[in-house]
């Protein structure tokens, strides 16, 4: 059965066995581990994926892909090794407290709402290994010395890598965008457990990991609203509430935009 790419659904099939290689590489993946594969499409991925995991969960929205995906992998589907499920990846739940990673390449449209879903998941993966858009991937690492709200995002629950650059001669079709392969590892939520014994603010050592996550993203979101605006500026409204710390310590910040903070600066600022 030949399957058409759709546009919509953000549809580029990986043919370069390099970069294939290099993503499981990435996701040092051991007989036990359980992988989650967003998008499988045509299964190219996956049957690399079976060849080294314990079990494979596959997310698959488009429906003709999922018929493929059925009787390519009839075997694996009854030997228990590989679970196929259609669904929205966005709409998926992660029910079961078990451990597992994300290995994908993944529709670039959705790129920050599957990081957004799975940072901030109460059940977080161990890591993630996703083919992105090479800017984006720049954008992450913050190459240019200048973080945004994205970058932050993810180093704030773990530590991003860039593995190689995929020119788009490598996807069939070929997107109008060089690729590159992410890997983000030790994920957790560590940064927002309040080290009470170098705080001084004592509004804080009443607040629970989960509260002062909550009032990091709020101060993070503020600051970034407007990214030509000083920080001080965009932060002088928040900064004035009285649940909030020295309001003397955002007006140093002097002529500093938001992209002029490292993630430690943030903490700090949220402490």
């Amino acid at each position: 059965m030949i399957h058409k790419a759709k546009k919509s659904l953000g549809q580029n099939f990986l043919k370069s066995e390099m970069a294939l290689k290099k993503i499981i590489e990435a996701g040092e993946i051991k007989p036990d581990d359980i992988i989650l594969e967003i998008g499988p499409g045509k299964g190219v991925l996956t049957e690399k994926l079976l060849e080294r995991a314990g079990l494979v969960v596959a997310i698959e929205k488009d429906r003709e892909l999922f018929k493929i995906l059925e009787e390519k992998f009839a075997k694996e589907i009854r030997e228990k090794k590989l679970i196929l499920i259609k669904d929205d990846i966005l709409k998926f739940n992660i029910s079961e407290p078990r451990n597992y990673k994300i290995i994908a390449n993944i529709p670039y449209n959705i790129t920050g709402a599957i990081l957004k879903k799975f940072l901030t998941e109460k059940n977080q993966p161990e890591s993630i290994v996703l083919m992105v858009q090479h800017e984006v991937a720049k954008r992450i690492m913050a190459r240019d010395g200048k973080e945004s709200i994205l970058s932050i995002s993810v180093k704030a629950y773990g530590e991003p890598k860039m593995i190689m650059k995929v020119p788009a001669r490598y996807f069939s079709p070929a997107p109008k965008v060089d690729s590159a392969i992410i890997l983000i590892n030790h994920i957790s939520r560590k940064l927002f457990t309040p080290d009470l014994q170098t705080v001084q603010s004592s509004t804080l050592h009443s607040l629970s990991a989960e509260k002062f996550e909550e009032r990091f993203w709020e101060i993070v979101k503020a600051g970034f609203a407007h990214k030509r605006k000083k920080l001080s500026s965009n932060l002088k409204k928040i900064s004035k509430n009285s649940n909030y710390g020295n309001i003397a310590y955002v007006e140093n910040l002097g002529n500093k935009r938001a992209e002029d903070l490292s993630l430690a600066d943030w903490i700090l600022l949220a402490k």
